[in-house]
């Protein structure tokens, strides 16, 4: 890679309201160089609507996006955050960027079932989401947290850490 300096490919993944964007967003602040995307951005669509068309497109341009940051040579740090609840996805997200050198960490959020359900419920949504459309998303986060025990990465529980200590926690295992 000549001059260019070896990039580090940070994937932070989790359920809903595991804190991914906030300690993604420290995490870009704390680190020079660095380029934060999360791919719920690529999502942004009104009305929400999945089906094949939209999932083709949402990967596309994440996969546009986080090529243009490991090209970029002033970054050294990528940042990705997303709800990635299988090592099948996360690989996915790698040949993405397989062209590119880089150090990959793999990094899971969780928290307890509780603290899972009281971030959600407490939640303020744009859309003023009722406490029962609220509750049915903690149910199905909580549900889906044992995918996310079963995978290759490493776990940071954030239950009762600071958003600190997780952050430091991080910059522990990538630097």
């Amino acid at each position: 890679m000549g001059d260019e300096m070896k990039k580090q490919f940070i994937i932070i993944n989790g359920t809903m309201a595991s804190g991914k964007t906030t300690i993604s967003r420290l995490l870009n602040k704390r680190l020079e160089n660095s380029v934060w995307l999360d791919g719920d951005w690529c999502w942004s669509i009104n009305p929400f609507v999945v089906n094949e068309e939209n999932k083709a497109m949402v990967e596309d341009n994440i996969k546009h996006l986080l090529g243009n940051f490991m090209r970029n040579n002033s970054i050294k740090y990528v940042i990705f955050s997303w709800v990635l609840h299988t090592d099948a996805l996360m690989d996915k997200v790698r040949d993405w960027v397989k062209d590119f050198e880089f150090d990959e960490y793999r990094i899971t959020l969780t928290c307890s079932e509780d603290v899972l359900r009281e971030r959600i419920l407490s939640r303020s949504s744009k859309d003023e989401k009722s406490l029962q459309e609220k509750d049915e998303q903690a149910a199905a986060s909580i549900k889906k947290q044992s995918l996310y025990s079963m995978m290759s990465t490493t776990k940071l529980d954030n239950s009762q850490s600071t958003e600190e200590e997780i952050l430091d926690k991080i910059l522990n295992i990538i630097k």
